[in-house]
């Protein structure tokens, strides 16, 4: 079973633990998700299978969209809903306008400073762990970009944003900044992943209509092929003799002008059929495309 499930992950469940019951009603051993989800957050989970998992670190520089709703007010140690409450502040003067205002900062190129309470590791400990240990370490900021912020509905004390943002991002910082800034402090109590790259949360399936699917002989309905999260590389068709190369690893000879844009460091494969083969790399120093991944 190869190619890819666009999961509509339920809260209370880990990302791990999505997969874990895929592959429990698929029946399939190999499976792995791109983007992991904190346990209560929900939406978009893309699981692949098979040879799916195969392309999962081509997946990873999607754009991801959210929507989450922030509590103003209170602030937490996890900077969600599931951490304790660390301070209190009044939101009572908070106005639309000075959400507007404050959003602007968070545009674009921004740098973040992860949580606490995140998996990023720290000599070697995931940062939860020493955490919920009492221990608190220094975390270097780290680049991220926020493609789209909109206030979506503003009931005080409660903002509801849509985020588009790159890999990296952590909303839950997101919303603790913006608290910090507005003075009153934030954290965040919902989370909804709309979308991922190709993925929309509208398209998605639950578990259970996995299991039903599954059920019925029909999950090939709702399972999408490997190269459709591979739109943003170019194509290149190979002849019958090049597929034979890549079929056993060898180079298909290809030169530069032998893609549409050279200068990408990857490209998709095809057979003169439309049959995808492979996932190639261009090799400046010999100045050849090389098999990367092989799907044949």
């Amino acid at each position: 079973m190869d190619g890819i499930l666009n999961i509509n992950k339920p809260a209370g469940k880990t990302s791990f633990g999505t997969v874990a019951m895929v592959k429990r009603l698929t029946g399939e051993r190999h499976a792995g998700h791109a983007g992991t989800l904190d346990p209560e957050a929900t939406g978009v989970l893309p699981v692949c299978l098979g040879k799916g998992t195969r392309v999962v670190e081509f997946m990873m520089e999607a754009h991801k969209v959210y929507r989450a709703d922030i509590e103003l007010g209170v602030s937490t140690d996890t900077f969600d809903g599931e951490g304790k409450i660390t301070a209190r502040g009044d939101a009572t003067l908070i106005t639309g306008e000075m959400l507007e205002t404050t959003l602007q900062n968070f545009r674009g190129d921004i740098r973040q400073v992860p949580p606490m309470y995140s998996a990023l590791k720290y000599q070697g400990q995931p940062l939860y762990n020493l955490a919920r240990a009492g221990t608190t370490v220094e975390r270097e900021s780290r680049p991220v970009t926020i493609y789209r912020l909109a206030l979506v509905d503003w009931q005080n004390p409660l903002v509801t944003l849509e985020i588009e943002c790159s890999k990296g991002t952590y909303i839950r910082s997101l919303a603790h900044d913006l608290g910090e800034r507005l003075g009153c402090g934030a954290y965040m109590k919902n989370l909804v992943r709309t979308g991922y790259g190709v993925f929309g949360i509208d398209k998605a399936i639950s578990l259970m209509q996995l299991e039903e699917a599954v059920q019925q002989g029909n999950i090939a309905l709702y399972l999408h092929p490997i190269d459709g999260v591979l739109g943003h590389l170019p194509a290149v068709t190979i002849d019958a003799a090049g597929e034979e190369a890549i079929k056993t690893g060898s180079p298909p000879g290809m030169g530069t002008g032998d893609v549409p844009e050279p200068s990408s460091k990857y490209c998709r494969a095809y057979s003169t059929e439309g049959r995808f083969l492979a996932i190639l790399h261009f090799s400046a120093a010999d100045n050849i495309w090389r098999p990367k991944k092989v799907f044949v």
